[in-house]
């Protein structure tokens, strides 16, 4: 493992106010359809209600894994620093594992420059991706001087 420039370590942290969106975003959406998949179940129109099932475990699985992984960083998987040095990018995860994305590295930002996310292969030839909030970073500087390392990548 190359050492990482101390310039380019990223710590990551909690975003709580991350929280409260995904939340507001995803619980009143499954509950609808759960309500809605249940209202049918009783009706005439009983096959809809499996579709409604199957989507709403499907948005409480996303939702679920996006507070946990990527907003609260509670999942051994889930990254707790970042490092970008020439050459790789260096995921540090919460399990004490690093990950080195050497090959087919892609960097790519969203519009409302929130999110960015990381995809590419590992030392190991597996491929993987990351995505990160701009609260996970301690301040506005480091997440626009992690974009800033990243834009290389793009």
């Amino acid at each position: 493992m190359n050492a990482i420039d101390k310039g380019s370590l990223y710590e990551l942290r909690q975003d709580r106010k991350g929280v409260i969106w995904d939340l507001l975003l995803y619980v009143p959406t499954v509950i609808a359809l759960f309500s809605i998949a249940a209202k049918l179940w009783f009706g005439p129109n009983q096959s809809w209600s499996y579709l409604l099932v199957f989507l709403g475990t499907f948005f409480l699985l996303v939702g679920a894994n996006r507070i946990l992984k990527t907003r609260l960083l509670l999942v051994p998987t889930a990254p707790v620093a970042l490092g970008v040095d020439k050459g790789q990018v260096s995921v540090h995860l919460r399990n004490g594992r690093t990950v080195n994305l050497v090959k087919d590295v892609r960097f790519f930002s969203e519009v409302g420059c929130k999110t960015f996310a990381l995809t590419g292969m590992d030392l190991s030839g597996q491929k993987q991706q990351y995505v990160f909030h701009s609260g996970q970073f301690q301040d506005e500087t480091a997440y626009k001087g992690a974009k800033a390392y990243l834009e290389i990548y793009r």
